[in-house]
């Protein structure tokens, strides 16, 4: 049986890694009036101490969950620790999959830590401008959005994006979890999303019994920003009873 919302429940926006509240601005404007909460989580470096430490400071008992790329590993793992807490669960531009065994594992850590390296020597905007290419639309690249994404990358630390890139490369599996979700669950994905692909998300929601896919077109995987107007009349839907 699904779980309608209550009426204490509040919206908990998580952003992925580097993000922050500034990832969400335009969905919390646009769910107004219900409450939301954009949490941060410090220097945590695993994605279960993540999702607890957003259980044990959530504002309500009932929550209705948004995870947006690590956010939504992060809305999974709190979907798995707390079942009973989680009324609706919506995952964007997001994965299932731990971290691959053998040479694709190696390469992504490898990629991983060079892209550490590079926010070390030569600052977090340096890294942000190479690494996030690949996160947006190509017709976005050197644009004022682009340079807002930027602006949230240096607001981070190397320190917070080594405890994120150790919670990431020790991601759990939520595969099983998937098929385990009874509460109403929306994906969505970024139709140019070169970083969690359209072809996940469609594996993703086949597994979730009933689940909605939302696909955002002319977007790639920051998707809240790129195209803020369709996905947030996606989670509007998502919060109708």
């Amino acid at each position: 049986m699904r779980k309608n919302m209550p009426n204490q429940a509040c919206v908990v926006l998580l952003p992925g890694l580097l993000c922050d509240a500034a990832l969400w601005a335009q969905q919390v404007q646009a769910l107004d009036p219900a409450h939301c909460v954009v949490p941060s989580y410090g220097e945590l470096s695993s994605i279960t101490g993540m999702a607890q430490h957003v259980l044990d400071t959530a504002p309500a008992e009932h929550l209705c969950v948004a995870g947006h790329s690590m956010g939504g590993r992060v809305a999974l793992e709190m979907a798995r620790l707390a079942p009973q807490r989680v009324c609706r669960l919506a995952l964007l531009d997001t994965g299932m999959d731990p971290l691959a065994p053998g040479q694709a594992g190696e390469h992504e850590r490898a990629k991983r830590m060079g892209l550490l390296q590079m926010a070390r020597e030569h600052g977090m905007r340096a890294m942000g401008r190479q690494w996030a290419q690949g996160m947006v639309h190509a017709s976005r690249w050197n644009t004022p959005l682009f340079e807002n994404i930027l602006d949230m990358i240096e607001r981070q630390t190397p320190a917070i994006f080594a405890a994120q890139l150790e919670a990431l490369l020790t991601r759990p599996d939520a595969r099983e979890l998937l098929a385990q979700l009874r509460c109403p669950t929306l994906l969505v994905c970024g139709r140019q999303d070169a970083w969690s692909p359209l072809s996940r998300h469609e594996e993703m929601h086949a597994l979730v019994p009933g689940s909605r896919l939302a696909i955002v077109e002319d977007s790639g995987h920051m998707s809240p920003m790129e195209q803020p107007a369709a996905v947030s009349q996606a989670l509007k839907e998502w919060m109708q009873p």
